[in-house]
């Protein structure tokens, strides 16, 4: 998914601030025709909604994702990310504060559940690498499983307009640790990854056609087994 951006280049981001602040995404899910039941019990629809906006102290990030995979398609899980950086003088290290967080419910069910929240804090550090605007950060993390879990994260995030700017590539590589067992009846660490990286063909400045691969050690754990997943999307985008 696309998430903060640029220092060095300070008045492009600016631009791509008021031009790409908010955009809308449809995706179609295929992991269960993929995977099966391991990833999940159906395929379906995600909705994202992004906001970046950069101002005079620092920059902000969020974004919304709502899966169509409860009964009858309704939505079943709605999952949210916010973050904040600092901007402090002309110093190259940013100050990085981030929530995630969110709500389902478990299909054919009435029980609804809460996506454990996690808090982190830690350093930003943005650089250009050609076309590519880049940012990374490292942070402690809090995950706020049954078993506080006390963790790191390392992230790596990207976006570039290339040919005549008809084609958008961003998307992100998270890597973190967490408790193996959430309720804290064994010990013991293990490490996630996730990365989703996006490609986009712009037909026009506002509507794009695209996907989005969700590549996961970890993370997919509808059997809480540790394995990887490949899982492309077919989505739209809509740039406000």
């Amino acid at each position: 998914m696309e998430r903060k951006k640029i220092i060095l280049a300070l008045a492009f981001i600016c631009l791509i601030g008021v031009t790409h602040a908010q955009n809308l995404q449809l995706h179609f899910d295929p992991r269960h025709s993929l995977y099966g039941d391991k990833a999940s019990s159906i395929n379906y629809l995600t909705a994202t909604f992004e906001m970046f906006k950069p101002d005079d102290w620092g920059s902000t990030f969020m974004f919304v994702d709502i899966d169509f995979n409860f009964n009858q398609r309704n939505p079943g899980l709605a999952y949210a990310e916010i973050a904040r950086t600092f901007q402090i003088s002309d110093f190259a290290l940013r100050p990085h504060l981030e929530y995630n967080g969110g709500l389902g419910l478990v299909r054919n069910s009435g029980y609804g559940f809460s996506i454990p929240s996690s808090y982190l804090g830690g350093l930003s550090y943005s650089f250009q690498l050609e076309n590519f605007f880049m940012s990374t950060y490292a942070a402690y993390k809090l995950n706020a499983f049954e078993k506080i879990s006390h963790d790191a994260q390392w992230t790596v995030t990207w976006n570039a307009n290339l040919a005549d700017n008809k084609l958008s590539l961003a998307g992100f590589f998270d890597l973190w640790s967490e408790n193996k067992d959430r309720t804290g009846a064994t010990s013991g660490k293990k490490l996630v990854l996730l990365t989703e990286p996006q490609f986009w063909y712009n037909v026009t400045p506002h509507f794009s056609l695209g996907t989005e691969v969700e590549l996961s050690y970890n993370f997919v754990n509808a059997t809480n087994e540790s394995r990887f997943y490949a899982i492309p999307t077919l989505a739209t985008k809509w740039n406000f």
